[in-house]
């Protein structure tokens, strides 16, 4: 009872720390403790104990996405230094006008994340893009890591087809393709579509009907007016990123993303050479971000590496992937908390699959229909306050705070999916 205890209430300290602002290389370290005491686990020495193991979740995290940060962090500051973001998003209010603002920003990470980059680089890339739309068309900038988190994290990240993790990791344990279910995934990848960016416009259009709008800060991008280069130069270090990972996915993995992030670095530098304020300054910059982005989302990876190895853990995943009734409710459920107590959709996964996966393909469960269920199940809960992507797009890409810009986002990337999986589920049960 202790260590259940321990471990919630370590997860719901953290939680709420987070959204209080706290910094994450104090807190999640400290929940973390917590959580470690609370499972008698040994701090300084011993097997598996504290320091190891918090240490291997920061510093494997690092070691695996450290390069896609750094790049991803200079692919948006070139597009801010260079005035490209700025000139693709004139040309998108002029040619669209200022209502279409939002959806640009949707649209555009919806494709890039389509096209197999990774969601963290989306945010990198398509963020300055975003701030310049967003102030153009006098927008409350808190909305923007929902607009980013909406065209990423829900109706393209686990449908049919995406060759997202989080829509591959169940082939591995059910056998099935990354376009199991897809009739039941268009159905529910259209309703998120449409259902969420009329959600995210009302929020928007309340925001500003109360009286808030776009605030410059400080350190906001100043960019004196110049001759801006064409749109099109903001647009093609976009595709040559989408083009390269789209290639090389399947040759590299993730690591693909160096080669087209560093492509699409490269291009801006040689295509837009002529425009740059000032280089050296977003350089700095742009390994400054990428190191504080890497760092608090790898400080709560080693809060869920904790996490993950108590005892309380393995109970409550016991529990989870145990529950009675219909089968594919019950691995929504499983899949859904899991990722939730780890903070990463593909972590709750990788632990609930081993164990449904056999249990429920016995009993006769069509897997193409868990397939589905567990790809989407697995991006809802997951954005709770201390998930990765959820601190670095708000606190290190946005730089807005958790209470000004969690809950908007939050409706995109947990309501919104909650209720796509429901509509899933029913039409699997019906049909």
């Amino acid at each position: 009872m202790l260590s259940m205890l321990g471990l919630v209430g370590g997860l719901v300290l953290l939680i709420v720390l987070t959204m209080r602002g706290m910094n994450l290389f104090i807190s999640a370290p400290l929940c973390a403790l917590i959580v470690a005491v609370s499972n008698q686990m040994a701090i300084l020495t011993g097997d598996e104990y504290f320091v190891a193991t918090y240490m291997s979740g920061f510093t494997s995290f690092i070691a695996s996405w450290f390069f896609m940060f750094l790049l991803g962090s200079l692919f948006g500051k070139f597009m801010e230094d260079t005035g490209a973001a700025d000139s693709v998003a004139r040309w998108i209010v002029d040619r669209l006008g200022m209502k279409k603002a939002v959806f640009a920003v949707v649209a555009a990470c919806a494709i890039l994340t389509y096209g197999g980059v990774n969601l963290f680089v989306v945010a990198f890339s398509v963020y300055p893009m975003a701030l310049s739309l967003f102030k153009d068309a006098n927008l409350p900038r808190r909305f923007i890591p929902a607009a980013l988190a909406f065209g990423s994290v829900t109706f393209t990240m686990t449908s049919a087809g995406s060759p997202e993790i989080q829509n591959w990791i169940p082939i591995k344990y059910l056998g099935t393709s990354p376009y199991a279910g897809w009739e039941v995934s268009i159905v529910v990848a259209i309703f998120m579509a449409f259902f969420g960016y009329w959600w995210l416009k009302r929020m928007i259009a309340k925001a500003v009907a109360n009286g808030e709008k776009f605030e410059d800060r400080d350190d906001d991008p100043h960019i004196p007016e110049r001759d801006y280069p064409h749109p099109i130069t903001g647009v093609i270090p976009l595709l040559v990123v989408l083009a390269l990972s789209f290639t090389f996915h399947d040759m590299f993995g993730h690591n693909a993303l160096i080669l087209a992030l560093g492509g699409g670095v490269i291009s801006i530098m040689i295509i837009n050479s002529k425009h740059f304020h000032n280089i050296s300054n977003a350089i700095t910059e742009g390994t400054t971000g990428a190191l504080i982005a890497i760092g608090n989302t790898a400080a709560v990876v080693g809060f869920g590496a904790v996490a993950k190895s108590t005892d309380a853990f393995n109970v409550a995943v016991d529990i989870m992937t145990q529950i009675p009734g219909n089968e594919l409710i019950g691995a929504a459920v499983a899949v859904s908390v899991i990722a939730g107590l780890t903070g990463s959709a593909s972590g709750g996964q990788a632990i609930a699959l081993p164990l449904l996966a056999p249990h429920y393909i016995d009993q006769g469960v069509n897997p193409e229909e868990l397939h589905r269920v567990v790809a989407i199940s697995s991006g809802a809960l997951d954005t709770l306050p201390h998930n990765g992507y959820v601190v670095t797009t708000i606190r290190a890409i946005c730089k807005e705070t958790h209470a000004s810009a969690y809950w908007s986002m939050f409706a995109m990337t947990g309501v919104v999916p909650l209720i796509g999986l429901a509509i899933a589920i029913g039409l699997f049960i019906l049909f």
